[in-house]
């Protein structure tokens, strides 16, 4: 045999002897075969037929995503049109009848043209009914027959009390900032970024904080919640109702059912520029936020341009889906949280309220709407828009930003410097709305109508203002077709005052939610049926000084001084003054000289000059610029009011104008505290030197025993001042070691000067009495004497009705600052809110007690209200408390309370001049006297 034909063992051995040519083929074969099968298998994989997404993109998504192209092409619109029922509406509550009211509409008759509706023709308060039925308001008619009525209709007659929509501050932050304020509690500003659109105020939103029915029991039905102005951007904003829970006729307690507008028709954002977000961020080195408003500007427009990007992005791909389809897209619609909102922004989907003061931040804020094209709604606090109309006129979108103003708080700093109490009636006049906000808890919402009301009073038309916190900022919100109005279709949002809501006191007599009465049993103050205000009498302020010494004053109805109090005839009622002083009331025909100034007026008045007590008027000009104040005492330090006292500030002159010609401030103590001595001063006066400037150079000792100023607590501070005054007693005169301090201790323990303590905390309040009883005990012991008496008073004092009948028995005075707690702080929780809610106010309490007490002023710009303040006690005091009275509030018991005398006649010549009431916002100050011999002409 061959060898060629030797047989083969197996397979292998057959394959291992064919020839290395044949092998390698074959091998490529099978490399081929391979490649063909892994193709195979990626095709199978990747593949896709034509008109359909790749594999490993869900389809249901792409679609669900080209379903929202259409959204974001859509711009929101305000929500219009008949309605059967208020969505918000809860079944099972009666048809609601208020008759006999008189009704303001917000909207002016259909007879006069938009030029005289302007100026105000069309607008008057009418008798009506008003039926409310299903959350709606359902007609408005002079008189609705019983025939007419729905089955279950309760009827409820108001006997021609005023009656309008619901108050609307579009500028709060109740819930988020809750009160008392506590570290806890505290959610308005998330400053782990400058930019934060992505943040909203929902999520911090507490249904719970007492604050938000408070707010309602002054009227107001519905409130932006506004994230804080700590960030450039500071993230979503939600309006809310003021209704809370299953008993004010919501169906469940929850933030959700707080939401004024369930459809969510629109969204809202709130921004910020100037100090704010240079005050948390500017810091030297810090990796982010502003150190300037150069800083800021970058800020904001990087931001802008980000959204931009992304909104082009989505723009992108929707319409390449709109051209080839959903399906065939390669990719998911783009979609980022962190910028959504901004986005959104700019597809003016969102309403923009922007905090911004100065004019750099305006005008580079107007640029930015123009250079990333969105619309914006309102520019907050806003002091500097009334200088710069043609500016706002420039925003995006053709439609100016309106402003949404305090009506005089102000100067508080740099930012706020410029501002004037008139900027209402300027912006009106310029073509562009004011309204009127809280910025709850910086404001009590609670009162907020008394911002538009003061407007009024600073020459505002009458429905301007009251639009502007009504009609004016419904249509802000989106919601102008829903709310703001009493008319048929509207949201039953309605409030019953017990006079004009414009008035000074104005109470609700009760406030309806969706149809719903939110107070079962409210407490209604006792007033007598009074008319809608009537016009005003308000004169531009002149803008160069005049001072007369001698002056005829015609037209006086009443002279109000302590003393010579009396009602003279209009046609006889003169008024002369020689010297700086009233030398005649009455005919005063031999008094009267051809040569003489005469001044006319209509319902004239003479009224007792004011004088602010708490304030720091004469020691600091600008709350939050240190170069402009004397600055703070700290625990170690001690000082007297007399040696730092500045004069000639805008804070002192605007107290002046309104009547303010005295002020006695303490030097400062920590943030807002005092500790020291105060001093007397006249706030007209160029400086400490001149004649008569400084009334009383050392007027009363002060400390602190506020919670916020524990050293290191509340306990320990009492007893320290208790060691000093202890001290004090058993000094010896001659020692000479005594400090400042230790001789004016031995001031007040000699009954020579008033120990004024800051406290608010009815607790602390029973542990100063304690102390009171037993450093007396000591000075009767030193003495001999069974007489010694330790002038304690208070300062601040929310809680001091607590313990009015203690503070009464002790001869306590107190200067309650403010007037109208709102239990900002864990000491004042407890303070009366007035009604409809209490029976009174603190100082309605004290007054009865036979408390000696006087209005304070907490913060220096509202010694611009204290006539009104005290116009507000007369006539919410249910005829218990005289005008003589309320006028001393502010005027003589500031002096009796601190053992202060008054010279002979100074009454005589400081005075101050009125149109009208000055205790009413209708009167108009139109000269003032401080008792120097001159009389200036406002």
């Amino acid at each position: 045999m061959e060898k060629d034909d030797l047989p083969k063992y197996s397979v292998t051995d057959e394959y291992q002897y064919q020839p290395l040519r044949r092998r390698r083929q074959i091998k490529k074969r099978l490399a081929s075969a391979a490649l063909i099968c892994l193709g195979y298998l990626l095709y199978s994989q990747w593949y896709t037929q034509p008109g359909a997404a790749p594999s490993y993109l869900s389809i249901e998504r792409l679609e669900a995503d080209y379903a929202k192209c259409a959204q974001l092409r859509s711009v929101p619109k305000d929500p219009s049109g008949p309605r059967d029922r208020n969505a918000r509406f809860v079944d099972g509550y009666n048809p609601v009848l208020i008759r006999n009211a008189t009704v303001w509409t917000g909207e002016p008759s259909t007879s006069v043209t938009e030029a005289e509706a302007r100026e105000g023709k069309g607008y008057a308060w009418t008798p009506s009914d008003v039926l409310l039925e299903n959350g709606l308001i359902i007609r408005v008619d002079p008189d609705i027959p019983d025939h007419d009525l729905p089955k279950d209709c309760e009827i409820i007659n108001v006997h021609g009390r005023q009656l309008t929509a619901g108050i609307v501050d579009m500028h709060s932050h109740t819930g988020v900032d809750t009160l008392p304020n506590l570290e806890g509690s505290s959610d308005d500003n998330e400053l782990s970024n400058d930019i934060t659109p992505y943040v909203r105020s929902l999520d911090g939103l507490n249904p719970l904080d007492p604050q938000i029915r408070v707010i309602m029991s002054g009227g107001v039905t519905t409130s932006l919640i506004l994230p804080g102005s700590g960030n450039n951007i500071g993230g979503a904003a939600f309006v809310i109702k003021h209704a809370v829970g299953k008993e004010a006729g919501r169906p469940e307690l929850s933030i959700e059912s707080l939401l004024a507008d369930p459809e969510k028709n629109h969204r809202y954002i709130k921004m910020a520029c100037g100090e704010n977000a240079k005050n948390v961020y500017g810091q030297v080195g810090r990796g982010f936020g502003p150190f300037s408003r150069l800083g800021e500007a970058w800020y904001f427009r990087r931001s802008f341009e980000k959204a931009r990007n992304y909104k082009e992005a989505q723009d992108d791909w929707c319409a390449t889906a709109d051209r080839v389809g959903a399906k065939q897209m390669t990719k998911y619609l783009p979609s980022e949280l962190e910028w959504e909102t901004l986005s959104a922004v700019l597809r003016g989907q969102v309403f923009v309220n922007t905090h911004c003061y100065t004019i750099p931040d305006l005008e580079s804020f107007i640029g930015y709407t123009n250079e990333f094209k969105f619309p914006i709604r309102a520019f907050h606090h806003g002091h500097s828009t009334p200088f710069i109309p043609e500016v706002l006129k420039r925003a995006y979108g053709g439609t100016p930003p309106a402003a949404a103003l305090f009506a005089d708080n102000m100067y508080y700093k740099a930012e706020s410097y410029l501002a004037t109490e008139q900027a209402g009636k300027m912006l009106y006049e310029s073509g562009l709305t004011p309204v009127y906000v809280s910025d709850n808890p910086v404001l009590n919402a609670q009162h907020v109508v008394f911002e538009a009301a003061k407007a009024h009073k600073n020459g505002l038309k009458y429905h301007v203002a009251l639009a502007g916190v009504t009609s004016a900022s419904a249509e802000l919100l989106g919601l102008g077709e829903r709310i703001g109005k009493v008319k048929a279709g509207f949201d039953a949002d309605v409030v019953v005052w017990d006079s004009d809501p414009l008035a000074v006191g104005a109470t609700p007599i009760q406030v309806f939610i969706d149809g719903v009465a939110q107070f079962k049993e409210p407490i209604k103050l006792d007033k007598p049926l009074t008319p809608p205000l009537g016009p005003s009498t308000f004169k531009d302020p002149s803008p160069k000084l005049n001072e007369v010494s001698d002056i005829v004053i015609t037209g006086v109805t009443r002279v109000l001084l302590s003393g010579h109090e009396q009602t003279l005839d209009a046609n006889a009622g003169n008024v002369v003054v020689s010297n700086g002083s009233i030398v005649c009331m009455g005919a005063c025909e031999s008094h009267i000289s051809e040569s003489a100034s005469v001044m006319h007026l209509q319902d004239g008045h003479i009224a007792p000059a004011l004088t602010a007590f708490g304030s720091l008027l004469g020691l600091e000009e600008i709350a939050s610029e240190r170069d402009t104040q004397d600055g703070a005492n700290n625990e170690g330090s001690f000082s007297r009011a007399i040696d730092g006292l500045k004069f000639e500030g805008k804070g002192l002159a605007a107290a002046f104008n309104h009547g303010v010609t005295k002020a006695i401030s303490a030097p400062k103590f920590g943030s807002s505290w005092r500790k020291g001595v105060s001093a007397g001063f006249r706030v007209a006066a160029k400086h400490a030197l001149e004649k008569d400037a400084v009334f009383a150079p050392l007027v009363a000792l002060h400390y602190t025993m506020a919670r916020g100023q524990k050293t290191p607590s509340t306990s320990s501070t009492v007893a320290d001042l208790k060691y000093k005054l202890l001290g004090a007693v058993h000094a010896s005169k001659k020692s000479e070691d005594r400090t400042d301090e230790d001789l004016y201790l031995s001031q007040v323990v000699a009954g020579n000067m008033s120990l004024v303590i800051g406290v608010h905390s009815a607790d602390t309040i029973a542990s100063l009495l304690r102390l009171k009883h037993e450093v007396e005990a000591a000075m009767a012991k030193k003495s001999s004497s069974s007489s010694a008496h330790l002038r304690l008073v208070l300062l601040g004092a929310a809680e001091s009705h607590l313990l009015a009948e203690e503070l009464a028995a002790a001869k306590v005075g107190v200067f309650l600052a403010p007037l109208f707690s709102y239990a900002t702080t864990w000491d004042q929780r407890r303070a009366l809110t007035g009604a409809p809610l209490t029976n009174g106010t603190a100082i309605d309490v004290l007054h009865a007690a036979g408390v000696k007490v006087a209005i304070g002023v907490d913060e220096d710009w509202e010694s611009r209200d204290l006539y009104l303040q005290a116009g507000t006690v007369l006539v919410n005091g249910g005829g218990k408390i005289s005008e003589k009275e309320a006028l001393g509030f502010v005027d003589r018991n500031i002096y009796d309370i601190l053992g202060i005398e008054e010279e002979a006649g100074e009454k005589i010549s400081e005075f101050v001049v009125s149109e009208g009431s000055p205790l009413t916002i209708q009167g108009q100050i139109r000269a003032v006297a401080d008792g120097r011999g001159m009389v200036r002409m406002l």
